[in-house]
């Protein structure tokens, strides 16, 4: 999941050099839903582990 988030980060990065808007929003936007899932469940693994 983490990796899927730095992906479509690198791509809003690059789109964003090119001066595609659209795109780079749109990715930016993934990354951080796929950033704050990877963060809900690294946190219920973490926490059922040590409980």
């Amino acid at each position: 999941m983490l990796h899927y988030a730095l992906v479509f980060l690198i791509i809003a990065i690059i789109a964003a050099v090119f001066g595609f808007g659209g795109i780079a929003g749109a990715a930016t936007g993934i990354a951080k839903i796929l950033f704050i899932i990877f963060l809900v469940l690294a946190g219920i693994a973490f926490f059922r582990r040590a409980g």
